[in-house]
């Protein structure tokens, strides 16, 4: 007999940065990659920061989170994260909307690199001007 366990999917991005957080009830697990939370996001403020949805409704200890992340850098998976998890967070319970949204967790920021332009350096930046 298989035992199906709830889970509840979230998909955060930023930049090029894309992250699906899958929560499940559990004793407060987290895997990135494949790796541990520590291993993965090294800075305290990085941990912190992503954690802080669940910190918010007090909840730290009974979710098992497993994190799949690629693109974009470390702050950016950072950001992705976190806002996966808001995002399954409020599927679970549609109540978690209100104070969540209230903390900015669920904006997405829309920000992203502008493409390099044809007869420029860059996307803006021109090449160097000669007089003579």
């Amino acid at each position: 007999m298989v035992r199906m366990i709830k889970e509840f999917i979230g998909v955060g991005r930023r930049k090029c940065a894309i992250s699906a957080v899958r929560l499940r009830k559990g004793r407060g697990k987290i895997d990135v990659n494949g790796c541990k939370f520590e291993g993965y996001f090294k800075s305290d403020l990085q941990r912190k920061m992503i954690l802080s949805p669940i910190e918010q409704l007090g909840l730290v200890a009974s979710y098992d989170i497993i994190i799949r992340t690629k693109g974009g850098g470390v702050e950016g998976q950072m950001v992705a994260t976190r806002l996966g998890i808001a995002r399954a967070l409020v599927k679970e319970d549609e109540d978690r909307r209100a104070p969540l949204k209230a903390s900015g967790y669920l904006t997405r920021d829309p920000r992203k690199r502008e493409r390099k332009k044809y007869g420029r350096a860059g996307a803006r930046k021109r090449f160097q001007f000669s007089k003579r």
